[in-house]
């Protein structure tokens, strides 16, 4: 073996990652928000969990990138720590199939369809479709699923360039001495979790393992404890990504590497207690790709199959080793790991604006009700959720610009851009409630109030405002089309009625039925609850526009008002009849 051989390993484990990388990354895209709509069906049901867990790993084709999400959602309170055992152990499971793949290395034939599954022979077929995918279709889609193609080809011609590097090695007497060393099974175990920890990958580790079966050096007796010393290697990932987040976030790390050094325990000593009980005879044969793919799976599955019942168990050694703190952790809306599955990350910013979204309507309907009724209480209440909406408001901003420069979907990137016009929006009207309660409380101070026909007149307002908030609200959080087109009419009828408001405040100053310095109050108040209808509108117009690719807002509303639907004509005398002031 010379230098030569061991650049083409290393080379071969580059292209190996790579191509790991590549396929995980657009199958993450491809799933898109599925991956968001699976984990919202989980439950306490540990074999649901289990089957999540193998099919998400499947799906993306990395343990560690499901593992890295569930340190993500666990911190940023999505989800529970219990509810991740599950999955971490069905991830285990989901990785084999990788093994599988890998196995066709091995494969010896004279039969051209049984030759065609070996990595060698079939990846530059893959390779060709991929690259016709990617240059001929106009479809995001069918481009992604082209580069998983490639992904998996360049994966497959890595795996043949370490088999390639690694074949000289079966001639190498050095070689040979050095494997008696990995007779011992602790080191075995030791060399496996070291080997995959540096990599961070247990997919190339178990890869290059089936690489060096292929000499016929390797025995089960050498095999089988770094199968299961890669398993322990394989939470490094878990544990780089629990620096820098709360005390729950770090137990789904220790769930996982305690289910793993568990079970490699329970599997090891059991396997050698009874080699010595029973003395196996296949022990000491030579391993292929195949017998390393299966054993891989066995050991998964039986470590499942043991410490499942004890799933709780594994949650109360994870809170004794990692105690709750003294002091109450800050929250964490979103945490940034969640970004490296964009669509997982786009869907939750959705859903923490949904929160954000509810939040201002509540606001604006409590600082409504007490808009002639001031209370210590009603304050208390809007200036709460006014500084919530603020802060979420605040991390959902940085947290959509850092996603921005991921690699998106159009169709996430549309959402993105509209979570980004929606959530000023939503805030601004909160803004607006806090403002409104503002001039509450200065009118109770100063004993002024407003007369018994202005009050009812902005009684009729706020009905109205408390109307468009929740069309606006529900046709945000439903991505409902056909609500979102009754806000522009209610919108312009609230224009109709502040308008009439002022006017009519002017003639009762003429009348001297009102004191000039309620003026001040007045004009406030409405141009307050003028702001708020225009918010909700832009909120409208955004969720409409999200399905056009367009968020030129004042143009569609310029060609809206211009071109008037029979819709938007019948919704506007539905609610200008509903929402009609008192004549004078």
């Amino acid at each position: 073996m010379t230098v030569f051989s061991i650049f083409t390993l290393f080379g071969g484990l580059a292209f190996f990652l790579f191509g790991m990388h590549v396929m995980s990354e657009h199958l993450e895209k491809v799933a898109g928000g599925r991956l968001e709509s699976t984990l919202k069906k989980m439950t306490s049901n540990p074999f649901k969990s289990l089957a999540l867990g193998a099919g998400i790993t499947i799906a993306v084709q990395s343990s560690s990138a499901l593992t890295v999400m569930l340190v993500g959602l666990v911190n940023s309170g999505i989800m529970q720590l219990e509810q991740t055992v599950g999955v971490i152990m069905g991830s285990n499971i989901g990785t084999t199939l990788t093994a599988w793949l890998l196995s066709t290395a091995g494969i010896q034939s004279d039969n051209i369809l049984i030759s065609m599954l070996k990595p060698e022979n079939f990846s530059p077929v893959v390779a060709f479709i991929g690259i016709l995918l990617m240059m001929v279709s106009k479809g995001e889609k069918k481009q992604d699923i082209g580069t998983i193609l490639i992904g998996f080809a360049v994966l497959m011609f890595g795996m043949t360039l370490m088999k390639d590097a690694v074949s000289p090695l079966a001639e190498m007497k050095e070689f040979s001495r050095l494997l008696t060393a990995f007779e011992n099974p602790l080191l075995s175990v030791a060399f496996g979790a070291l080997f995959t920890g540096v990599i961070q990958s247990s997919a190339a580790s178990v890869g290059i393992l089936q690489a060096l079966s292929l000499t016929g050096a390797i025995s089960y007796r050498m095999a089988i404890p770094i199968i299961m010393g890669q398993n322990i290697g394989t939470c490094v990932t878990s544990l780089l990504s629990s620096i820098g987040v709360n005390r729950n976030a770090k137990r789904v790390s220790v769930v996982h590497i305690s289910f793993n050094i568990i079970g490699t325990i329970v599997c090891l000593t059991a396997f050698y207690g009874l080699d010595a009980l029973i003395h196996f005879r296949f022990t000491d044969q030579t391993i292929g790709p195949v017998e390393i793919a299966a054993v891989h799976s066995i050991f998964n599955i039986v470590t499942t199959l043991i410490l499942l019942p004890f799933s709780s168990q594994l949650v109360g050694l994870a809170n004794r080793i990692i105690p709750d703190p003294e002091k109450k952790e800050p929250v964490v809306l979103l945490d940034t790991r969640l970004i490296e599955t964009p669509p997982l990350a786009v869907s939750q910013c959705r859903e923490r604006t949904k929160e954000l979204a509810v939040d201002a309507r509540d606001a604006l309907q409590d600082a409504l009700g007490g808009m002639f009724t001031y209370t210590e209480k009603t304050w208390k209440q809007v200036e709460e959720k006014e500084q919530k909406i603020d802060d979420m408001q605040d991390q959902l901003f940085t947290f959509l610009l850092a996603l921005s420069a991921a690699s998106l979907t159009d169709e996430d990137n549309r959402t993105v851009t509209g979570l980004l016009h929606c959530i000023s929006d939503f805030e601004r009207i909160s803004d607006h409630a806090m403002n409104i309660t503002e001039i509450s409380q200065e009118m109770d101070s100063n004993h002024q109030t407003f007369s018994d026909k202005a009050k009812a007149d902005f009684a009729t307002l706020s009905a109205a405002l408390t109307e468009i908030s929740e069309l606006t609200v529900k046709a945000f959080c439903d991505h409902d089309i056909e609500t979102a087109l009754r806000v522009e009419p209610l919108e312009d009828v609230i224009d109709s009625l502040t308008s009439t408001i002022r006017s009519k405040h002017i003639a009762r100053l003429r009348n001297g039925e009102c004191h000039p310095e309620l003026g001040v109050y007045l004009s406030d108040l409405l141009i307050n609850c003028e702001r708020v209808s225009d918010h909700c509108s832009n909120i409208a117009v955004s969720i409409i526009q999200l399905d056009q690719s367009s968020f030129y807002n004042h143009g569609y509303l310029n060609n809206l008002r211009n071109n008037q639907s029979p819709q938007f004509i019948e919704s506007y005398h539905t609610f200008y009849s509903k929402y009609r002031l008192a004549e004078e």
